[in-house]
């Protein structure tokens, strides 16, 4: 059980390896790009959530 456990989370070699494959695979210039419009994702969804609270307070009223 216990090496069960100790396989379940990665390593700081786990972690370097995959930054390395993902560095690989989409280049320095890509990910900066990819990030950014994963944060401009995450900024609509937070806005869509608010948006969405605001609507059902007017609704309620």
């Amino acid at each position: 059980m216990e090496l069960f456990i100790m396989l379940a989370i990665p390593g700081i070699w786990s972690i370097a390896l995959i930054a390395i494959v993902v560095l690989l695979l989409f280049g320095g210039k890509k990910i900066p790009e990819m990030m950014k419009g994963f944060g401009s994702g995450i900024k609509e969804f937070k806005k869509g959530m608010s948006d969405d609270d605001s609507e059902d307070k007017k609704s309620d009223k």
